[in-house]
């Protein structure tokens, strides 16, 4: 760290311009500037309105790990943050080999995580809560069915099957996962935090209300104790570290609620759990200065964060 200066760096955090702010604001409580960069593969997103974009390589490239280390050590970077899920694995293999605070989830698990074959494997082997799995090619009697691409992210390719004429010619069955489709179901994404020590810190259970390719416009916290302890269920088994967000599903009817996925990063939408008091900005600022976090359980419920488009003129 600089003197009285702290440096993050985002993976692939183009968008993220209200999270940014709300760890200048964390750092600003602590007598600290914090400075942004982003490793991007174009500058002109809107997160240079408020720090630098570094312009670098797809993290699929073969070099991008050396790259990023580089940056790392040329930029004095304090503090490194994932943002899209092709980056949590490069940032996985630079924990602990930079002289920077990298937040993540072990490597091998954030991998079964992203592959949604895997993952419900995995949730089954801990006897979590999961929607029934339909195997594929599957019947009439199966119906309905919810198709999701086992390495897709932002609900991109997913499929919704009420009739066997909804089935997509040509699928790639090897590429996808299927579930029983839950009707009448509401989905829960809870934005959590664990410490480097393994405590969990913050564990805050948010409505999705509206979205827009992909992303949260419209979300409110519920403080729900089976939500949570659900949440923290899930963040007991495995090398959990850092913000992850568990996304739950569950039946209106019935009440009965399931695990759909786990992200081992921040959520588009962290910016209302944040909002609420979850804690979430000051424990990243807090961690990387060394510092020991005590658990948030404080946060304000029924707190409702409305999302806009804002300009950035380049």
């Amino acid at each position: 760290m600089k003197s009285n200066n702290l440096c993050v760096l985002m993976l692939g955090g183009a968008k993220r311009v209200s999270v940014a702010r709300h760890l200048q604001a964390a750092a600003a409580r602590r007598g600290l500037t914090l400075d942004v960069l982003s490793y991007e593969l174009e500058c002109s997103v809107p997160i240079a309105s408020v720090g630098r974009v570094i312009k670098g390589l797809r993290f699929a490239d073969a070099g991008v790990v050396d790259d990023i280390r580089h940056v790392i050590s040329s930029e004095q970077v304090d503090l490194v943050l994932p943002f899209v899920d092709p980056a949590v694995e490069v940032a996985a293999s630079l924990a602990g080999t930079v002289n920077a605070f990298v937040p993540v989830s072990d490597g091998a698990l954030c991998r079964v995580m992203f592959d949604k074959g895997e993952a419900d494997g995995w949730f089954r082997a801990h006897s979590l809560p999961v929607p029934d799995r339909v195997e594929l090619p599957f019947g009439a009697s199966s119906l309905p069915v919810i198709l999701k691409p086992r390495h897709g992210s932002a609900s991109k390719g997913i499929v919704v099957c009420r009739r066997m004429s909804d089935i997509p010619e040509n699928l790639d069955a090897p590429g996808y996962m299927a579930q029983k489709y839950i009707d009448n179901a509401e989905e829960v994404t809870v934005d959590c935090y664990v410490g480097a020590d393994g405590r969990v810190l913050s564990v805050v259970p948010r409505i999705r209300l509206e979205t827009a390719g992909g992303e949260v416009t419209r979300s409110v916290t519920v403080k729900d104790e089976a939500l949570m302890e659900l949440a923290r269920r899930v963040l007991a088994y495995g090398e959990f570290r850092g913000p992850v967000t568990v996304q739950l599903i569950r039946n209106r009817k019935s009440g009965h609620t399931m695990v759909m996925e786990v992200n081992p990063r921040l959520g588009g939408g962290v910016v209302t759990s944040i909002g609420a008091g979850s804690g979430i900005a000051d424990m990243l600022i807090g961690e990387t200065l060394g510092e020991r976090m005590e658990p948030v359980d404080n946060w304000r419920d029924n707190t409702l964060v409305a999302r806009y488009l804002e300009e950035v003129v380049f």
